[in-house]
């Protein structure tokens, strides 16, 4: 769980990131702050649920994989430079694997109870 939390915590950090990173067309500016929010709502999460408040997860989850939807839109306009739709295509994948590894139960010990 750590691992993916860590993963969505980066993830989170990058999307703080965004407004600073475009050119005000790729993304538009409106869904790079868009993403900053989600980005900052996510990173509160990330540390609530390290904490262990479990009750944070579930919208944790939801904004990342809201954050992921927010980069689609990159892998279908024609005009998008190839350096940001790979980016996307990175951050869908990242958010995937760290959603995956939050939602995966712990391994137990052979033999233990």
């Amino acid at each position: 769980m750590k691992f993916g939390l860590v993963l969505l915590g980066l993830l989170s950090v990058a999307d703080l990131f965004t407004p600073l990173l475009t050119d005000g067309d790729h993304p538009p500016m409106a869904i790079a702050i868009g993403a900053s929010v989600v980005g900052l709502l996510s990173l509160v999460l990330v540390v609530v649920t390290w904490r262990g408040k479990r009750w944070a997860l579930a919208p944790l989850i939801t904004l990342r994989l809201a954050s992921a939807l927010l980069a689609v839109p990159a892998f279908f306009a024609s005009d998008v430079p190839a350096a940001a739709v790979a980016a996307a295509g990175v951050g869908v994948a990242a958010t995937v694997v760290g959603v995956i590894a939050v939602l995966r139960p712990k391994r137990q010990l052979a033999g233990a109870r």
